[in-house]
């Protein structure tokens, strides 16, 4: 994020990691099980989520999307090095999910409303998935934070500023109401990369 707590600008660049933070965030990837992000962040930034920048195999790709509103054509589905499954709510409707499921996903429904995430979880627990590397963005990282579904934070504080109040913000979602509400962490360690500041924190309430 950057050092006012945006990841992403009020046009939607969110292109703010240097190369060695990308470098950290693939071998991330190719240490995790899975990589997760909301179907925001695929329609804004419409991301591979492969290894790349170092050696490793690709995790399982998993997409949150209530309604299956990830386009069929979206870059995720031109690469075969890992599975993808995309989480649907009992809402989405099933021509999407089928287009879908011949785009090359796995569909995974649970919740009525919307993704059920406790339940998710606990499907993909079910199927061998142990560690998964959240990507966000901001409203799913609050979803999964308010839920007590994250067991550590690791965030990269970039040196630059970009304001905005329309700007996406590292957490969103509804918020706590008051600061003793929020979600309490507790500083594993830091770590200076350049001009960057690498911060490892453990969640406490869970």
């Amino acid at each position: 994020m950057t050092l006012d707590g945006k990841i992403a600008t009020k046009s939607g660049d969110s292109r703010i990691s240097s190369d060695s933070d990308l470098k950290r965030l693939h071998r991330m990837r190719a240490e995790s099980d899975a990589v997760m992000i909301g179907v925001g962040t695929l329609l804004e930034d419409n991301p591979l989520l492969t290894v790349r920048r170092v050696n490793g195999r690709s995790p399982i790709r998993i997409i949150v999307d209530s309604l299956a509103r990830t386009p069929a054509n979206s870059r995720i589905f031109s690469n075969k090095d890992s599975r993808i499954v995309v989480a649907v709510s009992s809402r989405a409707a099933p021509t999407r999910v089928n287009k879908l499921k011949r785009a090359g996903a796995e569909i995974i429904h649970c919740g009525t409303q919307h993704v059920n995430l406790k339940n998710l979880l606990a499907k993909l627990h079910a199927n061998g998935v142990n560690r998964i590397l959240l990507e966000g963005g901001g409203k799913l990282n609050w979803s999964m934070l308010s839920s007590g579904l994250v067991d550590e934070a690791m965030i990269t504080v970039a040196p630059i500023i970009v304001g905005g109040e329309k700007a996406t913000t590292l957490v969103e979602g509804m918020g706590a109401t008051k600061i003793n509400c929020g979600i309490k962490l507790s500083l594993k360690n830091t770590e200076r990369t350049g001009s960057e500041l690498v911060l490892h924190y453990d969640v406490r309430n869970r």
